[in-house]
């Protein structure tokens, strides 16, 4: 990697030879919006950033080949190849006991068709998820939506029906769930009745409706508590986030894989359930009959 004429330091010039990932998390506040785009999707998913084209990196991350480009510059570089050399670097230092896990044997065979490729990508991110989730956030999740008087779930777009999935899972269970998933005038109606007793949980992927980091920043000036779902460790809902959880997303199709977002959801509900399954029991039971 030769260093550009600016000023700022490269990742091996940094103080202890940070590598790539923890060099972008260091300097993240000091991006553009469109740069912290490209910086949420190398940290989450620099196995790929490691060996796909500026042009697919781009895509992936919602914005231009120039944009990653300038991200790379902007970080020192004196252009995407010599990044993305620095994102090869540190994914074949990383071994099973680093912060990322190595993909698992594939599914099917080198010859594999587009089909059988999106099948296997689900499989390892369904996979990759349960490695990076910890127990202790897992069983706080759990307590906080156990323990909820009620429960507002904020999802728009594409999360809107994970949202909608997640009330009907709680409902199921008598539990008292609500979703935001639009600026209506219903909508901003329960974002004014969120207080201390109201668990609001943000669902998003890649950079959060602008909706979702509103429900989340009132959430945490009321004192409510919250629970952020999502693929981006970087992301402005996870940090005013008191619970974390995230997931995998990687696809080589056209759009974001939710297949473990989807695992996830299904999870927490059977883990709550798991609580007292036998009251529980008789509270799908009445539901059902209702």
């Amino acid at each position: 990697m030769k260093p550009s004429s600016s000023t700022t330091a490269t990742p091996d010039t940094a103080p202890g030879h940070q590598a790539l990932s923890a060099y972008i998390r260091a300097r993240f506040d000091e991006f553009s919006r469109s740069q912290k785009d490209v910086a949420q999707y190398i940290v989450d998913h620099l196995d790929e950033a490691a060996f796909q084209t500026a042009e697919e990196l781009a895509r992936r991350a919602n914005t231009s080949s120039s944009t990653v480009v300038r991200f790379s510059q902007a970080l020192g570089f004196e252009g995407f190849p010599e990044l993305q050399q620095a994102a090869r670097d540190e994914y074949r230092r990383r071994g099973p006991g680093g912060t990322a896990t190595l993909a698992a044997a594939p599914l099917f065979s080198l010859d594999h068709t587009e089909f059988e490729a999106a099948l296997a990508a689900d499989h390892v991110n369904v996979e990759d998820t349960a490695h990076k989730l910890s127990r202790s956030d897992i069983e706080a999740a759990i307590d906080a939506i156990a323990s909820a008087e009620k429960v507002l779930i904020a999802g728009t777009d594409q999360m809107a029906f994970f949202a909608s999935y997640l009330r009907h899972l709680l409902m199921l269970l008598d539990l008292r769930a609500e979703i935001v998933a639009s600026p209506s005038q219903e909508a901003l109606g329960r974002l004014s009745r969120i207080d201390e007793r109201t668990l609001v949980i943000g669902l998003s992927a890649g950079r959060p409706h602008p909706l979702i980091t509103r429900t989340m920043k009132l959430a945490r000036h009321r004192k409510a508590p919250t629970l952020a779902i999502t693929d981006a460790t970087l992301s402005e809902v996870a940090r005013l986030a008191r619970i974390r959880l995230y997931y995998s997303s990687n696809t080589p199709a056209f759009v974001r894989s939710h297949t473990a977002l989807l695992s996830l959801i299904q999870a927490l509900a059977y883990g709550v359930y798991s609580r007292d399954a036998q009251q529980y029991d008789v509270r799908i039971k009445a539901f059902r009959l209702k």
